[in-house]
C-alpha cells in the first residue's frame, strides 16, 4: 500500500475536453496533511505512516489526542489516518507536510468515504423487495412476510434482509482519473463521482 491523503468533497460540476465532450467531475480540497507518526518494523511490528488533517482548536480534542500530537510538536489536528508502507519509509519525516503535488494529472486513484445516510428505510427501498397486493382486502402491502421457521432452528438467521439503516457506510470507489490539479489552492479534480455530500471527509490513495 502507498501513502494517501485526506481531503473534503467540495461538489460536482462538468468540464469540456479538447474535442468538446462533457466530462462529469468532482472537486476535492486535498490537504495539506502533516505526518504525525512513523511506525517501523523494529518498534511497532510493521511499517506505516500516520498523517493528520484539519487544524482545529486544542479544545476540540481530548487529552490523549493532544498528548500524541504534542509529543511530535504538531498542532492539534481533527483527523488521523494510517497508511501501511512496504518500503521507502526513510524518505518521510515527522512534521513533513504533504499536499496535492503527490498526485499527477492522468493518475488513477481510489477514493474512500462515508455514503450519504438516508435513515431508517423499509424493505422495498433498502433491498428492492416486491410489495404485496394493494387490493382485495390484502393487509400485506409493504410488510416483510415470514422471517424464519416456527420449528428448528426456531430463530431468525443472521444476515436476514430486513428494514433498517440505509446508507452511511464506508464506500470505496476505485480507479478515478485525475483530470486537473491545482497546488496553489490544494484542489484536485477527478472524473466521476465520489461518496457522500459536499464537505464529506475522503481518503485519496493512488491506485496500484
Amino acid at each position: 500500500m502507498t501513502i494517501g491523503l485526506l481531503g473534503n468533497k467540495i461538489g460536482m460540476t462538468q468540464i469540456f475536453d479538447e474535442t468538446g465532450n462533457i466530462i462529469p467531475v468532482t472537486i476535492i480540497k486535498v490537504g495539506p496533511c502533516t505526518i504525525t507518526q512513523i511506525k517501523t518494523v523494529s518498534k511497532d511490528g510493521y511499517n506505516a505512516i500516520q498523517i493528520g488533517y484539519g487544524e482545529v482548536s486544542s479544545l476540540s480534542l481530548n487529552q490523549p489526542e493532544l498528548g500524541h500530537l504534542r509529543k511530535s510538536n504538531i498542532k492539534p489536528l481533527r483527523y488521523l489516518k494510517e497508511f501501511r508502507l512496504d518500503e521507502n519509509i526513510e524518505s518521510f519525516k515527522i512534521g513533513q507536510s504533504l499536499n496535492v503535488d503527490s498526485f499527477s494529472v492522468g493518475q488513477l486513484v481510489n477514493i474512500q468515504g462515508k455514503s450519504i445516510g438516508k435513515g431508517f428505510s423499509g424493505l422495498q427501498k433498502r433491498h428492492n423487495f416486491t410489495r404485496g397486493p394493494m387490493t382485495h382486502g390484502s393487509k400485506n402491502h409493504r410488510a416483510p412476510g415470514s422471517i424464519g421457521m416456527g420449528t428448528t432452528p426456531g430463530r431468525v438467521l443472521p444476515g436476514k434482509k430486513m428494514a433498517g439503516q440505509l446508507g452511511n457506510k464506508t464506500i470505496t470507489v476505485k480507479k478515478l482519473k485525475v483530470i486537473q490539479s491545482n497546488s496553489e489552492e490544494n484542489i484536485l479534480v477527478l472524473k466521476g463521482s465520489v461518496p457522500g455530500k459536499p464537505g464529506n471527509l475522503l481518503s485519496i490513495v493512488p491506485f496500484e
